[in-house]
C-alpha cells in the first residue's frame, strides 16, 4: 500500500515525507520510505543546509533564507567576465542588427524614404549609423522626445536594402520595401531579388537590433507598431516574508505575439496579453530564460543606451549565483542596481 501511497494516491506517500523531514523525523531504512532512499537523501541534505527550507511549487524548487526567496531551479552559472563592447563588425552583422532595428521601429514611406525613430538620449546612434551608411540625414522631431535618421538619397536606399535582404522578419516592412520603393519607377532599373527572412533562426544581431528599438517612435510614423525592450530588476514584498522575492525579468512589448512567439521559442519564458492595451509581452520570467537572454546579448550587443542597463541586469544574475543576495549587504546592492536601471530608463524617455 505505501508503494502506491494512500488509496492509490502516491503524493500522499511524499507529503508525509516531507512533513517527517521538516521535522527532522524520518529514517532512510523506513520501510514505509525504502523505496524512496534517493529522494530522502537528496531532501534530507537540502534538511540540513544552513537556513535553507525547501518548498514544491508547481515543480520547481524555491529557497528561503533569511526572508529572500530565489527561484534556484535554473540559477546556472554566466561568466564573470563582461565582452568588451563591439559594434557590428562586418555588413553582415550590421545587416542584422539594422534590419531588427527597423522590424522594431522603422519605416519605408510612400516617398521611397527610410525613416528610423530615436530617443533623444539615443542620438548618438543615429549619428553612427548615418556615418556607417555613408548617407542620410538626422534631425531632432518638433516638441517630441525623439531624432529621426531619413534616408531618401537613391544609393543610401540600395545600400541599406542590400544591407537588409533576407534579414527582415515582419511582412508589414518586407512589404514596404518591395511596394513603397522597389516597385516605384525611380528604382525601376533595379533587378533586385528581395527577400525576407522565414526562418526562426536567431544567431544574429537581429534581436539585438529589435531590442534596440523604441516605443518613442509609436505614432510618429504611419505603420509604426507599440514597441519596448526592457531589462527589469522585480522585488516583490508579501506580508508572510521578512524580505523581498527577486525575479530578473528581460520584457518586450508588441502591438501582437507573432515575433513575440518566435523569441520564447529561441529564449524560453512566456507571453502575456493586456486587455486594457490591446499589447502582447514576451518576459523571460525565469532564471533558466535569464541566463539564455545573457548568453546572446554577451556575444551580440546592444548599441543603445539600453547596453547599460543589460550589463547592471546581467550583474543581479551574478550576485544571485553567487548567492550573495542571501546576505544584507547582497540584498541592498540589488536594490541600489534596480534604482540605477529604473532611474536610467527614465532618463532615456524624458
Amino acid at each position: 500500500m505505501w508503494r502506491n501511497g494512500f488509496f492509490g494516491h502516491p503524493e500522499v506517500t511524499y507529503v508525509g515525507l516531507l512533513t517527517s523531514l521538516y521535522a527532522g523525523t524520518p529514517s532512510l531504512y523506513s520501510s514505509k520510505y525504502s523505496s524512496l532512499n534517493g529522494i530522502v537523501k537528496k531532501l534530507e541534505q537540502w534538511r540540513k543546509s544552513a537556513g535553507n527550507i525547501l518548498y514544491i511549487k508547481n515543480g520547481t524548487s524555491e529557497t528561503l533564507r533569511d526572508g529572500v526567496l530565489v527561484n534556484l531551479e535554473n540559477v546556472k552559472r554566466v561568466s564573470d567576465h563582461v565582452p568588451k563592447h563591439l559594434k557590428p563588425l562586418n555588413n553582415e552583422q550590421l545587416g542584422y542588427y539594422l534590419a531588427g532595428l527597423i522590424d522594431g521601429d522603422g519605416h519605408f514611406s510612400k516617398a521611397q524614404q527610410l525613416v528610423i525613430t530615436f530617443s533623444s538620449p539615443d542620438a548618438f546612434l543615429a549619428y553612427y549609423l548615418k556615418e556607417r551608411l555613408g548617407y542620410g540625414n538626422v534631425r531632432k522631431v518638433k516638441d517630441k522626445n525623439a531624432y529621426l535618421l531619413i534616408i531618401s538619397n537613391k544609393k543610401g536606399m540600395l545600400n541599406v536594402i542590400n544591407l537588409i535582404n533576407g534579414k527582415l522578419k515582419t511582412e508589414h516592412r518586407f512589404n514596404q520595401v518591395v511596394n513603397n520603393v522597389l516597385s516605384h519607377t525611380k528604382y525601376a532599373d533595379q533587378n533586385s531579388n528581395f527577400t525576407i527572412d522565414s526562418s526562426k533562426n536567431l544567431d544574429n544581431h537581429w534581436l539585438a537590433g529589435f531590442s534596440d528599438a523604441d516605443a518613442s517612435g509609436a505614432g510618429l510614423q504611419a505603420g509604426c507598431a507599440s514597441h519596448q525592450a526592457s531589462f527589469q530588476i522585480k522585488i516583490i514584498k508579501r506580508i508572510t516574508r521578512n524580505k523581498p522575492e527577486i525575479r530578473l525579468n528581460f520584457q518586450i512589448d508588441q502591438k501582437n505575439d507573432l515575433l513575440l512567439n518566435m523569441i520564447k521559442e529561441y529564449l524560453g519564458g512566456n507571453i502575456g496579453y493586456r486587455k486594457s492595451q490591446d499589447t502582447y509581452y514576451y518576459g523571460s520570467t525565469n532564471f533558466g530564460s535569464a541566463k539564455r537572454v545573457i548568453e546572446y546579448f554577451d556575444p551580440y550587443h546592444l548599441q543603445s543606451r539600453k547596453h547599460i542597463s543589460y550589463l547592471r541586469w546581467r550583474k543581479v544574475y551574478r550576485l544571485i549565483q553567487d548567492k550573495e543576495h542571501l546576505t544584507d549587504k547582497g540584498l541592498s546592492k540589488i536594490l541600489k542596481i534596480k534604482s540605477l536601471i529604473n532611474r536610467h530608463e527614465e532618463n532615456t524617455r524624458t
